[in-house]
């Protein structure tokens, strides 16, 4: 019986390390799985005669992910033991005393990042080569994409060869960005920091981790594997002035009692820090004490992580209703019983949307458990008791806010708002339709944007060209000579080509690309909007989940309101299509991947597609040539394993003379 439990047990943990190690989709929180982790090491202390070297307790970490080359790490990125509470922590401290019989010693105590472990090496100055710590024998190569941290220096002054380990995070306000953005796309939330920090480090395409921003925070030196100074505190400085990010939150103790001051100033200020934390690592601070010290199978004794108590608490769901985000979505929200968590009272959770809703099995009324993390918002983990008399929740069929037009396109999870002019997404609207990629209104951006809208000088996208010059001169921070400037940014504008005013529009799943497709087409906007789904389908490119969108947001009167007021205000709703049959490169259909010596990607398209040809975002047997720079990711696998031509630049210069 207990054999079978251990067994149990295992493949539980197991299961949930490749989860959280390899696959980066958690389902589990800290706290649950370092309870099944405890009851395992129990059971096995317990009954050693049933210990195995394929327990989950016998190895450091989860198994190296596929995808990338896998090297040998120049020693072992152990893991380190947990204290969970202070009596083990004194456990700890008390051994330690007991091993070094009285010495004199000073512990290092340090914020214990939620992230991603990673070794950079450095020779000549320069980086060479960035791991992740995988099983913490072989990692990743993931030198690529750590090029893309801002924070990691790829040149320091010291010459000789060295290594640095550290943590890859993601700061709470670029997770909420981050979020924010997967959101205006229909894709699901990530579920905390963490996880995004680790499945951003591992993307195939660098650009895609340069757009995450990604941070480093230095906490080992080491010189041929071993450590590069005599204390650790010694190192930390050194780190510091070679240049890396190291933690300022950090000090020097002289024993238990300075620590557990730390790691109470520490826990009382985790929810304004600017990234998340578990706990705080303390570290015996002479190398040469550590050495004596030395290490089990498993962890270094002269070290150890005490983690912070979960934030979780139990409540009731009291009432769920809607919000509209700045993107037209629509969020479910659960209204809470208020119930204290780690110190704050929550009322309110993010529900995300209506599968997450159906996936945690929630209705009005039920129990459930609250975490708070990287969001604001804290979030609904799991309900734990059905209410005596729930209510089913549903989405409403209009929008909350102006009443217009919802709809969740098939394969989406978010329903969304189509009036763009919908007061709770107005100033996204006129910020996207004023951008330099699309209507490039001069001067119009965040600030003036904020004031026209709170102002309510502009109450749809067609009255920004019924603004005066003496409107715009009144506000903050404006001028006669400014709000003249606006007012030529806003008059040129009206000789913006079609395909910029369909896709400043902002029609879901209509941008650039199939905005000139659409303006091809039609040939006008009226004809465009006359056209039913079938007629639209016709078009290349637009499939059903397109052309339905665009129904939709003619089918809104606000929308058509718009369209007929930015037709009276004289913008250019005709199109002449350009006839590049004859091109030079008509008949091709080009993939742009990685930098490009000297052409940026806009640049690259406008040639290729002045000559004729096509530009696809994806690599398919249709590909005639797959133009590729620096950190070309992906696309450039798919290409070579598809046997689709690749080019550089040079190539594509060669392919139009006389263009550039």
């Amino acid at each position: 019986m207990v054999f079978e439990r251990i067994e149990h047990l295992r493949e539980e943990l197991r299961r949930h390390e490749h989860l959280y190690y390899v696959l980066d989709a958690p389902i589990l929180s800290d706290a649950e799985y370092d309870a099944l982790m405890r009851s395992l090491q129990k059971l096995e202390a317990e009954h050693p005669e049933f210990v195995t070297p394929d327990s989950p307790t016998q190895r450091v970490g989860g198994q190296p992910r596929d995808g990338f080359t896998k090297l040998r790490h120049s020693s072992p990125m152990l893991s380190l033991d947990n204290a969970l509470n202070e009596g083990e922590l004194r456990d700890f401290d008390r051994r330690v005393r007991e091993l070094l019989a009285g010495e004199d010693f000073n512990y290092v105590a340090e914020l214990k990042l939620d992230g991603l472990s990673m070794a950079a090496h450095y020779n000549a100055g320069t980086l060479q080569l960035a791991l992740t710590r995988g099983d913490g024998s072989t990692g990743e190569d993931v030198t690529p994409n750590a090029r893309t941290i801002r924070s990691l220096p790829l040149k320091t002054t010291e010459d000789s060869p060295f290594e640095v380990r550290g943590e890859v995070i993601i700061s709470n306000p670029a997770f909420q960005r981050l979020n924010d953005e997967r959101e205006q796309e229909g894709l699901p939330r990530y579920a905390n920091p963490r996880n995004s920090a680790a499945g951003s480090l591992r993307m195939l395409d660098p650009k895609v981790t340069a757009a995450r921003q990604l941070d480093y925070y230095a906490y080992f030196y080491l010189v041929n594997g071993a450590p590069g100074a005599a204390s650790h505190s010694e190192a930390l400085d050194t780190l510091s002035r070679l240049g890396f990010k190291v933690n300022p939150a950090r000090r020097r103790c002289a024993d238990v009692e300075e620590l557990l001051t730390f790691i109470r100033e520490y826990e009382a200020q985790r929810e304004s820090l600017p990234y998340e934390i578990d706990g705080v690592v303390a570290k015996v601070d002479s190398v040469e004490q550590q050495t004596r010290l030395g290490w089990t199978a498993k962890f270094p004794r002269w070290a150890i992580a005490f983690k912070y108590a979960a934030r979780q608490a139990e409540t009731v769901v009291e009432k769920i209703d809607v919000q509209v985000g700045r993107t037209g979505a629509l969020t479910p929200v659960a209204h809470l019983r208020p119930v204290n968590v780690s110190g704050v009272t929550v009322s309110r959770s993010t529900l995300h949307n209506e599968d997450e809703i159906a996936r945690l099995g929630l209705a009005e009324g039920d129990t459930v458990v609250v975490e708070r993390s990287g969001d604001v918002i804290p979030k609904v983990i799991r309900v734990v008791a059905q209410g005596a008399e729930r209510r089913l929740f549903t989405m409403p069929s209009a929008c909350p806010v102006c009443q217009g037009i919802v709809a969740r396109p098939e394969g989406e999870v978010i329903w969304r708002c189509v009036n763009v002019n919908c007061p709770a997404r107005l100033k996204n609207s006129v910020l996207h339709f004023a951008s330099r990629a699309v209507m490039d209104i001069t001067g119009m951006g965040d600030v003036l944007v904020d004031q026209v809208v709170d102002k309510g000088l502009v109450r749809s996208i067609a009255d920004i060209y019924e603004l005066t010059q003496d409107q715009l001169a009144a506000l903050d921070r404006m001028g006669q000579k400014s709000a003249e400037r606006v007012m030529a940014g806003i008059e040129k504008s009206k000789g913006m080509p079609l395909p910029r005013v369909i896709n400043g529009l902002g029609i879901p799943f209509v941008g650039e690309r199939t905005a000139q497709i659409l303006a091809d087409a039609f040939g006008s906007l009226d004809a465009i909007r006359a056209a039913d789904e079938p007629a639209l389908q016709q078009v290349e490119e637009v499939g059903p989940k397109v052309s339905q969108s665009i129904r939709r947001f003619f089918e809104d009167g606000h929308n058509r309101e718009m369209a007929d007021r930015l037709a009276a205000a004289g913008l250019t709703l005709t199109h002449q299509k350009v006839d590049r049959s004859g091109g030079i490169l008509a008949g091709l259909t080009f993939v742009l991947t990685g930098t490009l010596p000297t052409l940026g990607r806009d640049e690259a398209k406008a040639m290729i597609e002045g000559a004729g040809g096509k530009v696809s975002g994806s690599v398919s047997k249709k590909t005639s040539y797959v133009v590729a720079g620096e950190d070309a990711g992906s696309k450039l696998d798919k290409a070579k394993e598809l046997n689709v031509p690749v080019i550089d630049e040079a190539a594509l210069r060669a392919k139009l003379p006389g263009t550039f």
